[in-house]
């Protein structure tokens, strides 16, 4: 079933003017920041094709991208860094890109639909729909703007890290992104506090003591 309008409807008719669906895209990688999205979209917005961002191609994630960008009512984008990441943990950074991400709308939503989780920081009254991002309309659109401005992020590395080829994977836990994560070590991006990147800074400190010693 895709998803629909309904509980942006349901927030409407109880008086809220600016519903908002909240996503995020990036708790899982173990490289890059974690984005999240805010979108606003017209009562009765209709887009063929629109659902969840992991039950749809790249390529049609990109036209779904720019279709909802130009006819949103407003979008907001927001980030949180890996060292950001590291140092308050996945939940929290996620919390704090979709707080940004709700900074970024001027003006705020007046009511918030959330996939999965809350935001005890944001004051707006809110919901949160578990796998949200398949049945709620608006959360489904903030997925796709989520995941692409967090590809087009990890484009952008991949540039500056080749060797990674975090073009293919966008720093998820591939078995390529690990057994390159192995051969370099990690690199600035990469999740310090996720445990094949703990495992890969351990492994490379143990060869640089052995090298060490080795050479005395």
């Amino acid at each position: 079933m895709d998803p629909t309008d309904d509980f942006d409807e349901e927030a409407q008719q109880r008086g809220y003017r600016l519903v908002a669906g909240l996503d995020e895209a990036g708790r899982g990688p173990l490289a890059g920041p974690v984005v999240a999205a805010a979108v606003i979209l017209p009562r009765r917005f209709r887009l063929a094709g629109l659902n969840d961002s992991k039950q749809v191609s790249e390529s049609e994630r990109e036209r779904l991208y720019e279709e909802i960008a130009e006819r949103a009512v407003r979008f907001g984008i927001g980030c949180a860094s890996e060292q950001e990441i590291d140092a308050m943990n996945i939940l929290e950074a996620t919390r704090l890109a979709m707080d940004r991400a709700i900074q970024a709308i001027v003006p705020p939503p007046d009511f918030l639909l959330i996939d999965a989780v809350t935001l005890p920081g944001v004051s707006l009254p809110q919901r949160s729909i578990i796998k949200g991002d398949g049945l709620c309309l608006s959360i489904a659109a903030a997925s796709i703007l989520a995941k692409v401005s967090r590809d087009r992020l990890m484009r952008e590395y991949h540039r500056r890290y080749p060797q990674y080829n975090f073009l293919a994977h966008k720093g998820y836990g591939t078995a390529e992104h690990l057994r390159l994560l192995a051969h370099y070590g990690p690199c600035e991006i990469h999740r310090r506090t996720f445990r094949p990147v703990l495992r890969a800074c351990a492994q490379r400190s143990e060869i640089t003591f052995f090298s060490f010693k080795g050479e005395g």
